[in-house]
């Protein structure tokens, strides 16, 4: 079983870096999480679903600590988000405890439901906004 996740991980990834996250940076429309890379400290966008509620904004990465983002995010908290073609500063903080799938029912349809089918380690992400 932790081939096949491996395996899944792997496919997945590859084809969200090569194909679908350069693509979908270029949609106006895409909300995008950009984070500051933990080794070049260049800014790293990666296209996101999610959801604004009040001050805060929701997403759930699919892969957990795996995910390059998540691992930008431990290394500095300091993010921005694009919604709605607005960017916003925040803190984002990955909360292990809170329940992932759970909170996927809060947030748009779609991306909950790719993010169920592809994720292996689900991690809940809330990002406090600052402006």
């Amino acid at each position: 079983m932790a081939d096949f996740r491996e395996l899944k991980f792997k496919a997945v990834t590859a084809l969200q870096r090569n194909v679908v996250n350069p693509l979908a940076r270029r949609s106006k429309a895409q909300t995008l999480l950009e984070t500051t890379g933990r080794s070049s400290g260049r800014p790293r966008r990666t296209p996101v679903g999610g959801r604004k509620a009040g001050r805060e904004f929701w997403l759930v990465s699919e892969y957990g600590t795996k995910s390059q983002y998540v691992q930008n995010i431990l290394a500095d908290p300091r993010v921005r988000v694009r919604i709605a073609g607005r960017w916003y500063t925040g803190t984002a903080h990955p909360l292990p405890d809170d329940d992932a799938r759970a909170r996927l029912r809060t947030l748009p349809r779609y991306n909950s439901a790719v993010v169920r089918a592809v994720g292996t380690q689900l991690l809940t992400v809330r990002v406090d906004l600052a402006d």
